[in-house]
C-alpha cells in the first residue's frame, strides 16, 4: 500500500529489530544479510537510487548505506544538505559511490539538466538518511530550499518510492509538530522506516536513533524488488 509506514520503530540500541525478535532467527537473519552486496545485488544491479543525506550526526551510518549499495552494482547518486556537509564530506560520498554528489541546487553536475527534473525522473528509489525533524518539515509542507528537498520535490511517488529514515532527539521526536507532519508524509505516499530506540547523541536514551544500515537496506532491498507502478496507479 503507498504511504505505509515501513516500520514506524525501528532498532533498538543492539542493531536488532523488534519485529525480527518477534518473526524469529530468520527475521532476524534476513535483516543481518541486507548489508552483504552479494544479497543485494539481484535487487539493487543496475538501478538508479537517490541517496539524500540532511545534517544530523546518524549521517556517518549512511556512508555504509552507500558503500554496500555500490557495490551491488547499483548507481547511486548522493545529494547533500549543506549542514550535512558538516558531518561527512562530500568527497567521502564521492568515493563510495564513484559519482559526483550534489550538494547545492545551484551546482549544476548535469548541464542539460539544471533544475535537475531529469534526475529525479529516472529515479528506481530515494533514501533519506538521516531525515532530521526540519527535513520532515520541509516535505511535509512543499518547501525546496534545498537540493535534497528540490529533487524529491520532482520524484513521481506513484512510480517511485520514496524512503525516509528519520533521526532526531528523543524530545523532537515526539512534538506534535513531528507527529503532524510524519501523518502527513505517510498520507502524502513516503514510507518511513524508524526511528528506532537507543542510545542518541545528545546523552540520552530514547526513540529518534536512525535505523541501522542493516535495517534500512532490507527495506530497499524489498522495494527494489517490487514491480515498478504504472503511470497514474494509486
Amino acid at each position: 500500500m503507498r504511504g505505509e509506514a515501513v516500520r514506524r520503530t525501528g532498532t533498538s540500541d543492539r542493531g536488532v529489530s523488534r519485529a525480527g525478535r518477534k518473526s524469529g532467527d530468520a527475521g532476524i537473519a534476513h535483516v543481518l544479510n541486507a548489508c552483504d552486496p552479494n544479497v543485494l545485488r539481484p535487487f539493487a544491479s543496475g538501478k538508479r537510487i537517490l541517496v539524500g543525506v540532511t545534517g544530523g550526526i546518524a549521517a556517518y551510518k549512511t556512508c555504509t548505506i552507500v558503500s554496500r549499495l555500490a557495490q551491488a552494482g547499483a548507481n547511486v547518486t548522493v545529494a547533500m544538505t549543506e549542514a550535512a556537509t558538516h558531518f561527512v564530506t562530500a568527497l567521502t560520498f564521492q568515493s563510495l559511490s564513484g559519482a559526483p554528489v550534489y550538494t547545492s541546487a545551484w551546482e549544476h553536475i548535469e548541464s542539460k539538466d539544471p533544475q535537475h527534473i531529469a534526475l529525479a525522473k529516472g529515479l528506481d528509489l530515494a533514501i533519506v538518511a538521516p531525515a532530521t525533524m526540519d527535513c520532515l518539515a520541509k516535505l511535509a509542507t512543499g518547501r525546496t530550499d534545498d537540493v535534497v528537498t528540490l529533487i524529491l520535490s520532482a520524484v513521481d511517488r506513484h512510480k517511485t518510492p520514496v524512503v525516509l529514515a528519520p533521526a532526531m532527539n528523543d524530545v523532537m521526536w515526539s512534538q506534535p509538530s513531528t507527529q503532524r507532519n510524519v501523518k502527513q508524509l505517510v498520507e502524502d505516499g513516503f514510507y518511513l522506516i524508524g526511528p528506532g530506540e537507543g542510545w542518541q547523541a545528545c546523552r540520552t536514551v530514547g526513540t529518534g536513533r536512525m535505523s541501522e544500515p542493516e535495517e534500512i537496506l532490507g527495506a530497499i532491498g524489498q522495494f527494489l524488488d517490487r514491480p515498478k507502478a504504472k503511470s497514474g496507479k494509486k
